[in-house]
């Protein structure tokens, strides 16, 4: 592909469906997050004479990694920013600002607010939504106040300042804190940030409590911290599930207890973004149960429902009956990434696809003063019988010197930065 091309690509300026008499290969990919721009980065290096395009509703992709520390002013992470205009003509491939409407698979087309685009093979990676309806909520009016007076900020990281922003001027009571039904994104984060939270209202002689609602058993790196250490500062109220949200008592109806609170960090059920529920691609048990997540395989990540569709990162679904998920975690996004964008263009030559797993690493914080880490480094392999096997090494890092920042660093290189 000439360069000129590649810039009319980025920029959006060739028309959405091809000349009858275009021979190149298209693929679409549906959301820009670290799953999507990994696909986006590898597919063009992989397979330069695919036409890579790449859709998302927003103009610029977002992240922030390690924003716990940051929420309590004891670390210097910012929010990451970047163009996807910009990244695309770098990167060579086509960014199109537009919301997806649907997905006509028979005849392999997307339809989107810019236009009908069709494709040979499509990459879906739309992320998460929220199930407010688990909480009895269905009002969109409600749901839009809660997330404003109250969310959680586990939907989008540009929720994370006002989250802060609610932080700073808390001044004291209680502070309740819910932690959604597993699996969801990022399992050790909320956990994580509980101990920061806890650590900031003790060290700022804060006179409040945070109350910690969780499904969950509580995960053991945590549990003498938050427990013990900060026992003063914390309620935890475990295999607690919120059934009900009464905004105007500010309480929480629990399976439990009704809980009140002065300020809330509310993270409701997650499920797979409603993309793929519109498109039908949501895995189903039990004579036709939704499962919440995607339905695809757990080693190719192909659409059960359609062999040219691929579903990566946070949105998918069941890999394994022996452990689940994967951790919806950018890590495991990015590799997924990876992985299918060596698939489709091995396939697209005719070459064979060798056998890839995705693997993943997380710094965690599990302790604030002292500052220690905890290094979760998940691996994969197949059983004999064929199913998936995950193998979990935790390392403690007493002394981290910047381990979590360089992690970070060379995630973004990877797919982000020139």
């Amino acid at each position: 592909m000439n360069r000129r091309r590649q810039i009319l690509l980025a920029a959006g300026l060739l028309p959405l469906v091809r000349p009858l008499h275009a021979a190149s290969r298209r693929v679409v990919i549906v959301g820009g997050g670290w799953g999507g721009l990994s696909a986006a980065s590898h597919l063009r290096r992989l397979a330069p004479e695919i036409e890579v395009v790449l859709v998302d509703r927003q103009p610029a992709f977002s992240s922030f990694a390690l924003s716990n520390r940051w929420l309590v002013d004891h670390g210097t992470s910012q929010l990451v920013s970047q163009d996807y205009a910009a990244l695309a003509a770098s990167r060579g491939y086509r960014f199109i600002q537009a919301s997806v409407d649907g997905i006509d698979r028979a005849q392999r087309m997307v339809t989107t607010s810019a236009g009908r685009l069709p494709y040979d093979w499509l990459v879906l990676a739309p992320g998460i939504r929220e199930n407010w309806a688990a909480w009895q909520i269905d009002d969109p009016q409600t749901v839009a106040e809660l997330r404003q007076r109250h969310s959680g900020a586990m939907l989008h990281a540009a929720d994370l300042p006002g989250l802060k922003q609610r932080l700073t001027g808390f001044a004291g009571g209680d502070l309740l804190m819910t932690i959604p039904p597993a699996p969801y994104r990022c399992p050790p984060a909320p956990y994580e940030r509980a101990m920061f939270i806890a650590w900031w209202l003790k060290t700022q002689k804060i006179p409040g409590k945070l109350i910690i609602v969780d499904p969950n058993p509580l995960m053991p790196a945590f549990r003498s911290i938050l427990l013990d250490r900060f026992a003063e500062q914390v309620t935890y109220v475990d295999h607690a599930n919120v059934r009900q949200v009464d905004l105007a008592r500010k309480t929480v109806i629990t399976d439990v207890d009704d809980i009140r609170f002065d300020e809330a960090l509310l993270a409701p059920p997650q499920q797979a973004a409603d993309l793929l529920w519109q498109a039908g691609l949501i895995r189903r048990i039990d004579g036709g149960q939704p499962t919440g997540w995607a339905d695809q395989g757990g080693k190719d990540f192909r659409s059960v429902a359609d062999e040219r569709v691929f579903i990566i990162g946070d949105a998918a679904g069941l890999v394994s009956p022996l452990f689940g998920h994967f951790p919806k975690t950018g890590h495991i996004a990015n590799r997924m990434g990876a992985i299918v964008a060596r698939q489709i263009a091995a396939r697209a030559t005719g070459q064979a696809f060798p056998a890839l797993l995705p693997e993943s690493v997380c710094h965690v914080a599990s302790s604030v003063e002292p500052l220690e880490y905890t290094r979760i480094d998940t691996r994969y392999r197949r059983r004999g019988d064929g199913f998936l096997l995950q193998q979990v090494r935790q390392t403690r890092q007493p002394n981290p010197a910047g381990e979590d920042v360089a992690w970070a660093e060379a995630m973004y290189r990877d797919f982000l930065l020139p």
